[in-house]
């Protein structure tokens, strides 16, 4: 029989959040933790995620829910209500292990434990060759991963699907099927079907074939890791990236230091990020844009700002404000506009205008598609955008930062930036004044 023991070594008192969707893997896991409760003092935690796709889903949640409470285990639940990602299982998956990471806080639990076993690792390792990753993707996943304050462990890896499924039968471990997971519409479900039974029937303990090349993987994974290291401090500025001083690094080296960058956004075995994606963010790199940016899965974003690269999460991009001016006005780039009596400042910081010459009252906005402004002293007219470019403003401050026009429309100055025609001398009659700071 198999014994969870034997994969794991247990302390007395742990707290431990298992990840549990009722189907043989989870409920042999949550069965053999069961069955070794008492002898080490166990607190179990059970988390389980109605992915809300299936009618079937509320009954196995309820189902679970009642498990639990004949067992006197905690039970925490939550139900999927929305779905934007093209992409179902990653999305889906992002939102279990935050979900899962929320419990484990909550019960200040020192373990995070998930029922994925020697298949799953099969099918990953196999995934991941296909669609292309680093040396440290191609070994699939780790069973254990030290987080910030917990640590997530798979102690089922050693162990196929068929020997769970043995051991529930054994054990009269009541669980659910997903039908889905039959299906061929989703990629680890053919490699399930039609890979791993070729492989099986070649060498029947092949999971541990691959348990240890991913293993031999990891490994060398730690030893290049530490030259990634010593790269990120020539690199890194502020957590973002000097394009001039990532060019001179390896390329080796440069992609390792794109695929740390994203795993902040990824976790671990999340089949997301390929040599697609990478080969995108060489390009940004090496364009000769200095503004630009890449669409990554999960609303994440690579930008390149001049000589600075870095990876974000797209956030809700700030829709365009126009106001009209009186006093005073606060701006959502952490600035203001003010009027002031008197100022011997004569920088772009300020701005003299006199009221006959314009049409009040003035506007505060956004910039607009086309705008145009009489630079002084240039005898014409200059686009913003040029004007952006050559200030080297980048592609998100350009989208917030303040215009100064009158009621007809006509740019009277860009605050920090350029003065118009319509900025007067100190010599000159002027009755408005304007600080930006």
């Amino acid at each position: 029989m198999l014994k969870i023991e034997d994969a794991f070594s247990f302390n007395n008192h742990d707290k431990i959040v298992v990840g549990c969707s009722t189907g043989p893997d989870s409920m042999a896991l949550v069965d053999m933790l069961l069955k070794i409760r008492d002898k080490y003092q166990l607190s179990i935690i059970i988390a389980h995620v109605n992915h809300n796709v299936r009618k079937e889903s509320f009954e196995e949640a309820k189902f679970l829910e009642e498990y639990c409470a004949k067992n006197n285990l905690i039970f925490e639940t939550m139900i999927i209500e929305n779905y934007g990602d093209d992409n179902f299982h990653n999305e889906a998956r992002f939102i279990r292990y935050n979900f899962f990471e929320n419990i484990v806080h909550k019960y200040e639990a020192n373990y995070l434990m998930t029922a994925h076993h020697g298949d799953d690792l099969i099918e990953t390792v196999l995934m991941r060759i296909v669609r292309g990753s680093n040396l440290s993707g191609y070994a699939g996943f780790r069973d254990v991963i030290e987080m910030d304050d917990y640590t997530i462990v798979r102690p089922l890896i050693s162990w196929t699907k068929k020997e769970l499924e043995e051991y529930d039968q054994e054990n009269k471990v009541k669980f659910y099927v997903d039908e889905s997971n039959t299906k061929d519409t989703y990629t680890r479900n053919r490699y399930r079907k039609y890979v791993l039974p070729f492989l099986k029937e070649e060498e029947p303990d092949v999971h541990l074939k691959f348990l240890k090349f991913s293993k031999s993987l990891d490994e060398a994974s730690k030893f290049i890791i530490k030259s990634r290291n010593k790269a990120l401090n020539r690199v890194l500025e502020n957590d973002k990236v000097l394009i001039d001083k990532f060019l001179l690094e390896d390329d080796y080296l440069q992609k390792e230091i794109l695929y740390y960058l994203l795993n902040d956004f990824y976790q671990d075995d999340l089949i997301l990020v390929n040599d697609k994606h990478i080969d995108l963010m060489m390009k940004l790199i090496k364009s000769p844009k200095a503004n630009s940016y890449v669409n990554l899965p999960n609303e994440v974003l690579a930008k390149k700002d001049y000589n600075y690269f870095e990876i974000v999460r797209e956030t809700e991009v700030i829709t365009g404000y126009e106001i009209e001016f009186d006093n005073y006005v606060t701006l959502p780039n952490d600035h203001s506009i003010e009027k002031i009596e008197k100022t011997e400042d004569n920088s772009n910081n300020i701005c003299r205008l006199n009221s006959e010459d314009i049409t009040l009252p003035l506007i505060v906005r956004t910039r607009k598609i086309g705008d145009k402004i009489q630079v002084k002293g240039l005898g014409g007219t200059k686009k913003l955008k040029d004007i952006f470019i050559d200030k080297k403003i980048s592609l998100a401050n350009r989208d917030i930062w303040p215009i100064v026009s009158d009621s007809t429309g006509k740019i009277v100055w860009i605050p920090g930036l350029k003065k118009s025609i319509f900025d007067k001398k100190k010599t000159e009659r002027y009755d408005i004044i304007l600080k930006y700071k």
